[in-house]
């Protein structure tokens, strides 16, 4: 059984970093694209970004493009997104994806976990 657990999400001032991180389980973890979604009260899934099997081939959204790092253990099962320089903007529900995808409607129909929340405010 596919499993997929995020974690890490905190309320946060302006300009503070995170990192989330997604234990995951029941399928080859270091075979397999990762990816990165999130969605904010009222508003459709936004793709954030992928990750391929090799640990430094990450691909962001331009919305957090140079403040954000996608990684990954592949000997721990467990995918990671930092975030830096955190904007009210960023306040959202974080969600892993298995798979790579790029645009929210192809997101939206893999396998993703139930979310970490994610809240920017002064």
């Amino acid at each position: 059984e596919v499993q997929l657990m995020e974690s890490g999400g905190a309320l946060v001032q302006p300009g503070e970093s995170l990192k989330l991180s997604c234990l995951t389980s029941g399928f080859p973890f270091d075979k397999r694209p990762m990816s990165w979604v999130r969605q904010a009260p009222g508003k459709d899934l936004e793709w954030v970004s992928f990750i391929n099997p090799g640990p430094d081939d990450a691909h962001y959204a331009d919305s957090v493009k140079g403040r954000a790092t996608t990684s990954r253990d592949n000997a721990k099962g467990t995918l990671y997104l930092e975030l830096n320089n955190l904007k009210t903007d960023d306040t959202a529900m974080y969600y892993c994806v298995l798979g790579g995808c790029q645009t929210s409607h192809y997101c939206s129909t893999l396998p993703r976990g139930q979310g970490t929340q994610v809240t920017v405010s002064a």
